[in-house]
């Protein structure tokens, strides 16, 4: 009997101290952890250095944009598709002078009107590749400004075929008109022949 009580005492205490140690054990470990984790947090908090690199990245800038270049004009295409040669007369207008006019030196005496402008016809793309040639003969007015009005054709050979590139280029002529007493003054009647021909020395 004596010794199962003893056998009862010794259990307890042997029970006693595992439950001691058994608690202490659990409390080491939490404080394990929480330390643990306390380190996790600063390693997490510690860059700064990182975030500096970044602002010192710079982009460079765009170069400018090149200034537009000025179109170049080009000259009016004249070809033909052969040589041609104008035969533009003396204007027959009463007597007056074949040298080019002064307008200033015109209106301060009397006198017939001279000629300022003469522009040549353009030849006629269908006619230069049939190798037609040809002449115009008009009538016109010198108006009191200078300008070439009322033009008609009188007569044309071959008919109906320079007489459009005849007219538009008589139309651009311009003149000293005629002085009378001082003021300019309508010079109907004026009578001009253009000539349409093909240079054929070139080739």
């Amino acid at each position: 009997m004596v010794r199962l009580l003893l056998s009862l005492v010794v259990g307890a205490v042997i029970t006693f101290f595992l439950y001691v140690l058994m608690a202490f054990l659990i409390g080491g470990d939490d404080t394990f952890t929480n330390a643990k984790k306390d380190q996790i947090v600063i390693e997490i908090n510690s860059t700064p250095p990182e975030s500096k690199a970044q602002t010192r990245v710079r982009v460079p800038p765009p170069p400018p944009p090149e200034p537009p270049k000025a179109p170049v004009a080009e000259p009016a295409s004249t070809d033909t598709g052969g040589t041609i040669g104008f035969n533009i007369p003396s204007v027959d207008v009463g007597g007056a002078s074949s040298g080019l006019g002064d307008p200033s030196s015109a209106m301060m005496r009397d006198g017939d009107a001279t000629p300022i402008v003469r522009i040549e016809p353009k030849y006629p793309v269908q006619a230069a590749r049939d190798g037609l040639q040809g002449w115009v003969k008009m009538r016109f007015t010198i108006m009191e400004d200078g300008s070439v009005g009322d033009v008609a054709v009188v007569e044309a050979e071959p008919k109906r075929v320079f007489d459009r590139e005849a007219i538009r280029a008589l139309k651009r002529w311009k003149y000293s008109p005629k002085v009378v007493d001082g003021k300019a003054v309508q010079q109907p009647g004026i009578m001009v022949q253009l000539d349409f021909s093909l240079d054929q020395s070139g080739g």
